[in-house]
């Protein structure tokens, strides 16, 4: 599959993706403390939809050694590195990724299941334009009684004016850009199909985390 969005991403990430994890690491804040979060149970299918160089799913893999993960990315030089990390970890039996849209995809022609205990979606939201409808396909992914995590860049509002103003800008040119009505949107979408949610704003608001659950069958 080709498309303008792969050929976007692979033109940020066909160099940086070699130095992505190393640099990324001290601002990609909260991404260890969603994957403690996610807790499945033994057997659980869980799915990173924006996986990236297969970084989250290596640490999840190995928190959770009776889960098995999938992944969806829309470049697929990023979807190389991810590849490649797996297998040198010794982990492609229980860790596949596959190149997909985030905002429509088919879970049961990718891997083979239409539903997953856990969805995760880390610093991804932020560069979809779509973003809106990255979330009703994460939740249409859901099993009953599953749980959608997400991690993503916050308002700022409790740190200085000009890093807020210093960082979206060099955001900006990374195609990124935080979602500010994120809390709002999913809150909406939470109640509309009797989801549980809860909402946080760590490192001073440097972040913010959503936790929805999907109710039992």
């Amino acid at each position: 599959m080709t498309s303008a969005p792969t050929a976007m991403m692979n033109r940020i990430y066909r160099r940086q993706r070699h130095i992505y994890d190393l640099t990324r690491k001290y601002y990609l804040l909260g991404r260890d403390s969603l994957i403690a979060e996610l807790r499945p149970n033994r057997g659980a299918r869980v799915l990173e939809i924006g996986c990236g160089t297969g970084r989250n799913l290596i640490c999840a893999a190995h928190r959770y050694p009776d889960a098995r993960f999938f992944g969806i990315d829309v470049s697929t030089e990023m979807l190389t590195t991810a590849i490649e990390a797996i297998a040198r970890t010794g982990l492609s039996s229980r860790v596949r990724v596959a190149h997909a849209d985030a905002t429509a995809f088919d879970a049961q022609r990718l891997f083979g299941t239409t539903q997953f205990e856990r969805v995760f979606i880390s610093y991804s939201l932020s560069m979809i334009p779509a973003w809106r409808d990255v979330l009703d396909s994460a939740t249409a992914q859901l099993a009953p009684g599953g749980e959608l995590h997400i991690v993503d860049f916050g308002g700022q509002s409790r740190l200085p004016r000009w890093f807020r103003g210093t960082l979206r800008r060099w955001l900006a040119l990374f195609h990124v850009s935080p979602r500010d009505e994120f809390e709002r949107v999913i809150a909406g979408q939470a109640r509309l199909i009797g989801a549980s949610l809860a909402f946080d704003r760590p490192y001073r608001d440097y972040a913010q985390y959503a936790r929805m659950r999907m109710p039992a069958a």
